[in-house]
């Protein structure tokens, strides 16, 4: 069966990410996917359930917010699916209600900005390689359009996306 390409979809082992996966894969992609070790059973089951519906998948556990995890996978996705066509950068974390302190602004701002950053990074590169673009998604939320009361550091981190986001398309 043809394909329409190779999406990476990141957070994708529950919620928004899998509905966004399995979605793709409906609409005709091959669709690789990530999330953390804690999801990984998850994963699997994501994995075969895009393959029951005839594309081909691949599941990787890594943590978006680390640099060399994020290159890695992306090269690995390529190496066994022979592009990169579309990145869904969707792996996040709430941090909503949580007390705002620097621990927790870290965590949050690492996973949801920093881990946006690189797979927007790694993905453009390896799209730029490749000589035909492709396109680059991120997840956003309401909160990353107004501020919320006990949400501060999340909605942070989801202005952040947003403003890559618009700029990364210059």
């Amino acid at each position: 069966m043809s394909s329409k390409g190779v999406v990476l979809v990141t957070g994708a082992a529950q919620g928004i990410g899998r509905s966004i996966a399995l979605r793709l894969a409906d609409d005709g992609f091959n669709v690789a996917v990530n999330d953390i070790l804690n999801n990984s059973e998850k994963l699997d089951a994501l994995v075969s359930e895009i393959q029951e519906k005839g594309r081909t998948s691949s599941k990787y556990v890594a943590d978006v917010s680390q640099d060399e995890q994020v290159k890695t996978m992306v090269d690995d996705v390529v190496a066994r699916h022979g592009s990169l066509d579309v990145m869904v950068a969707n792996a996040g974390i709430a941090g909503i209600l949580a007390p705002l302190t620097e621990n927790n602004w870290d965590r949050v701002m690492n996973i949801n900005a920093r881990g946006t950053f690189l797979c927007y990074k790694y993905a453009g590169i390896q799209m730029i390689k490749q000589g035909r673009g492709g396109r680059i998604i991120g997840a956003s939320s309401m909160a990353g359009k107004q501020g919320h009361a006990m949400g501060g550091t999340y909605c942070a981190s989801k202005f952040a996306v947003r403003g890559l986001t618009q700029a990364a398309g210059f």
